[in-house]
This record gives C-alpha cells, sequence and structure tokens, in this order.
C-alpha cells in the first residue's frame, strides 16, 4: 500500500482485560461463545469491541472508551459493544475516516477460540461498514503465565490505520 498525499492517515492502539466470571455469557468480537464463563463488566464486557473502540478513538484523538461510554452512567449498564462500536463507527464516517486495516489480538487460555475468528471478524466488518479483508483476528495463548494463563481473564490488543481525504482550499 502506498501513502497517497492527498490523504490524512491516523494509528491507533487500544487494549482491555477483563476478568472471567461465572453466570455471565461469553461475548468476544460482538460474537457469543459457549463457555462456562463470561467476562465481567459494565457493558457485556466484549474486551475485543472495547479495544477495537479504544484504538479508534486514540486514531482521532477522542480520549477512550470510558470517556465516551462511562461505567458510572446507567445508560451503558450491560449494553451491547457491538452497538457501542457503531456509535463510534457512525462518528468516524461523519467526519470523513475511513477503516484502511485493523489487526486484533486476543488473550485467553481458553476456550479455543479458532472456530470464531471470522464470524468476529465478519460481525466487526459488518458494525463498521468495511470490508471483511479490512480486518484481521489472531488468538493467543499465555502459555498459563499471569491472569490470563491462569484462566482468570481475557484480554485482546487492536491496532488501527484510519485515513480520511483531505479537503482541498482554492
Amino acid at each position: 500500500m502506498s501513502f497517497e498525499p492527498n490523504y490524512e492517515y491516523r494509528t491507533g492502539i487500544g487494549t482491555d482485560i477483563h476478568r472471567l466470571v461465572e453466570d455471565r455469557r461469553l461475548v468476544l468480537g460482538g460474537v457469543e461463545i459457549p463457555f462456562a464463563r463470561g467476562l465481567l463488566g459494565h457493558s457485556d464486557g466484549d474486551v475485543v469491541m472495547h479495544a477495537v473502540i479504544d484504538a479508534l478513538l486514540g486514531a482521532i484523538v477522542m480520549g477512550d472508551i470510558g470517556e465516551l461510554f462511562p461505567d458510572t452512567d446507567d445508560q451503558w449498564k450491560d449494553a451491547n459493544s457491538s452497538d457501542l462500536l457503531h456509535v463510534v463507527g457512525q462518528y468516524l464516517g461523519d467526519n470523513r475516516w475511513e477503516v484502511v486495516n485493523l489487526d486484533l489480538i486476543v488473550h485467553a487460555e481458553e476456550p479455543r477460540l479458532e472456530p470464531y475468528k471470522k464470524q468476529m471478524k465478519r460481525t466487526i466488518a459488518s458494525v463498521l461498514g468495511v470490508d471483511f479483508n479490512s480486518v484481521n483476528v489472531k488468538a493467543k495463548t499465555n502459555e498459563g503465565l499471569g491472569e490470563i494463563g491462569a484462566g482468570q481473564a481475557i484480554a485482546s490488543t487492536a491496532a488501527v490505520l484510519l485515513r480520511r481525504r483531505l479537503k482541498r482550499t482554492l
């Protein structure tokens, strides 16, 4: 890919981690995954969507997910994180930003995520209105190390490249 002089480019990085608990659904990348535990959070705890939101907000210099959707606001209690991403995606579109590519890592010892990666890609691409091939999802274990390796938490990391056409002035 070459960088075109008529575009402004921005990158962003996002991370999130939540503790696994009983009596919660496990939602990752907008996909409900059968598992005995889910992620504790004010919303649905979807660390993948939260990392994507933070990466996008970072790229456009708009703070982080906690500023836009604070956990002190009951409006966001048990919110579907795909809906939160949709709000951010609409803001991007309204300001002429487009996703060039989005690269994600899900850090989880279990469950095995390979069967769900394409569903996550499809869901994220659909919510953002981008091509399926602009989104990449990787799953990694922590080789038994730390809270993630002990099966106590799941985390996600996202990196994004955005661009928008520069306004021409005469």
